[in-house]
């Protein structure tokens, strides 16, 4: 990936090569060369937020999860090899992931520290908070009941944390220059694939009360409250993320006996539904919370472009994860020495049946700077 003193150098070579009006794109090579240039645009974070965003405040699931899972009892966890074997000194620490989360890359793009550490890590404190922290946790939902399936931390508990690291950074900061990093901080929320896949879909308490569509309007209802909270507690600038084609998981294929492997269609729909309504929700609500930026970041369309062709972003396995079988297994399932787990993670689209490899979480964080945070200038 190109540094940011590099990207202009690539729009002059754009200007002068191929807008110039003398020359015209005639040979085959001078097109794929454009189109590769354009391609290598896209993918480039944006170059103009260092120094505008203080720090960068995470709530959600596994997606953002840097470890707070490690010091609740709960068995969502990842911990242990091989997670982490691509992190900085090939250390586990709670991502699932072979290395690095997407908030993590963008934590580090915004001129910030290169990783995002979890609040309830007692090797961190709030020096290192002051930055960036993220509350999450692995296997958790909107709905409470998702968060109890694996009792894991819940979203207003969270929110409580967030609450008592406000107490911390005022302390630390003073109450002027804390109520600044407050005002001005990124608030990224990254949440929902859990109260379908591991709650609704899963056992028949919610299924049994709701329909689909009556359930996503429910969440959405979660939704909407934790975002007006957030901004009652001073939050500004809000993205409030959707949901990947979560038919697409590894585990989701192998379940869909009798299609060869195929993405669930099903899930993928309620995906889009969900995100729609989200979508709508956030521009309302936009409007009636004052001094408020509040935007909606999809996943689905940039992830579902690297699902649908792999082999452009340089990935060979789509279907199935690196770790173990790839079909299945994820958390303690996927042990250190199981002979199945792929040496180079790099070529999978998924680490484990459920969580992205450090290369898409890369892509993806990429993705949805470009399109989602210029709203924040």
């Amino acid at each position: 990936m190109f540094s940011y003193k590099e990207r202009p150098i690539i729009l002059q070579l754009m200007e002068s090569h191929y807008h110039n009006h003398n020359h015209k794109i005639n040979t085959m090579g001078q097109l794929k060369s454009l189109f590769t240039i354009l391609f290598l645009i896209a993918m480039l974070p944006a170059v103009t937020f260092a120094g505008k965003i203080p720090a960068i405040i995470v709530f959600g699931d596994s997606t953002v999860d840097a470890g707070n899972n490690n010091y609740i009892p709960t068995v969502a966890r990842s911990n242990f090899e091989p997670y982490g074997r691509d992190f900085v000194g090939g250390k586990p620490t709670g991502r699932f992931c072979n290395g690095k989360i997407a908030t993590d890359f963008m934590s580090e793009a915004l001129g910030l520290k290169p990783i995002i550490p979890a609040y309830l890590d007692p090797s961190y404190n709030i020096s290192d908070f002051a930055t960036g922290v993220t509350f999450a946790s692995a296997a958790t939902g909107y709905d409470n009941a998702t968060s109890d399936v694996l009792s894991v931390l819940p979203l207003w508990k969270q929110l409580e944390y967030y609450k008592e690291y406000q107490t911390k950074l005022k302390a630390y900061q003073g109450k002027e220059r804390a109520t600044e990093t407050i005002d001005n901080s990124l608030y990224l929320i990254s949440i929902g694939t859990n109260d379908f896949l591991e709650n609704y879909f899963a056992f028949p308490g919610r299924s049994s009360q709701y329909s689909v569509s009556l359930y996503q309007d429910f969440l959405a209802g979660i939704a909407k409250d934790f975002v007006k909270k957030l901004h009652g507690l001073g939050a500004r600038k809000i993205s409030l993320g959707g949901l990947p084609p979560m038919g697409c998981m590894p585990l989701e294929r192998a379940t869909n006996i009798g299609t060869g492997g195929e993405c669930v269609g099903r899930y993928n729909d309620i995906a889009v539904q969900f995100n729609s309504k989200l979508e709508k929700m956030v521009e309302k609500l936009s409007k009636e919370l004052p001094g408020s930026n509040l935007v909606f970041s999809n996943p689905y369309e940039p992830f579902m472009r690297i699902i649908k062709n792999p082999s452009s972003f340089g990935f060979e396995v789509v279907g199935a994860a690196c770790c173990a079988t790839g079909m299945f297994e994820m958390g303690y399932g996927c042990q250190r020495n199981n002979p199945f787990t792929c040496t180079n993670a790099d070529k999978y689209v998924f680490w484990d049946s459920f969580h992205p490899t450090q290369k898409t979480n890369h892509i993806m964080a990429n993705a949805l700077m470009n399109s989602t945070f210029p709203h924040f200038l």
